[in-house]
């Protein structure tokens, strides 16, 4: 992706006892699709301003459940504090956005 350093981080909690599946659209063709089992988290990098929409399987079929913007779902880092990107970061909290969402803020170690 190119401007990787303008990516924002972002987090997706499924509490849910369903699967669901995260589907974001950005700018300059950025697409992203996974599916989320029940009460996993799904950490991903996007551009500003991605649209992102939570879907679920229903009885009728596949039904758009949440629309969001990843500007929301943004995890917060401090700067000093950065872990590697392959390590999990570890959450200090959950602060919930709409529905199944949430965006987790990081503490400084």
């Amino acid at each position: 992706m190119e401007g990787a350093m303008e990516a924002l981080l972002c987090s997706y909690r499924n509490c849910s006892e369903r699967m669901r599946i995260v589907r974001c659209c950005g700018p300059d063709n950025f697409f992203l699709e996974r599916v989320v089992f029940p009460f996993e988290v799904l950490t991903f990098h996007c551009p500003p301003a991605t649209d992102v929409e939570i879907w679920a399987r229903e009885s009728v079929g596949v039904v758009l459940t949440e629309q969001l913007c990843a500007d929301a779902m943004a995890m917060k880092q401090s700067g000093a504090s950065q872990r590697p990107e392959w390590l999990p970061q570890v959450p200090s909290r959950a602060v919930g956005v709409k529905g199944n969402a949430s965006s987790v803020c990081l503490l400084p170690r």
